[in-house]
């Protein structure tokens, strides 16, 4: 993703450069279709014909992902419910909990 998004310098760097040494030993990348779906996702909002349900909850959800340690998911689970007025977001996993409008439920 940090490939494809370049918003990360020196990730993207790292992955350029695994790239040139997989090519170079006839090898391949594995690429999940989450990343290729998110990158997807990334492109359609520039369509102006297009109205997606959600989108604004959408971009929040992908700015979540490229700034913090929790997965599409859960930026999506926290942007939607900051869109519904509904913050925080209860959680148990200690990832999501780290992002902003999210907080860690801790079991008792």
């Amino acid at each position: 993703m940090r490939y494809l998004v370049q918003d990360d310098a020196a990730q993207a760097a790292a992955v350029r450069q695994l790239l040139a040494r997989l090519t170079g030993e006839g090898a391949t990348l594995f690429v999940p279709v989450t990343v290729v779906l998110l990158q997807a996702l990334s492109s359609l909002f520039s369509a102006a014909e297009l109205s997606i349900e959600s989108e604004r909850a959408l971009e929040v959800a992908l700015q979540l992902l490229r700034q913090g340690p929790a997965d599409f998911a859960d930026c999506l689970h926290i942007a939607l419910a900051a869109q519904a007025g509904e913050q925080p977001l209860w959680t148990f996993d200690k990832g999501a909990a780290r992002v902003n409008g999210a907080q860690l439920l801790v079991k008792s």
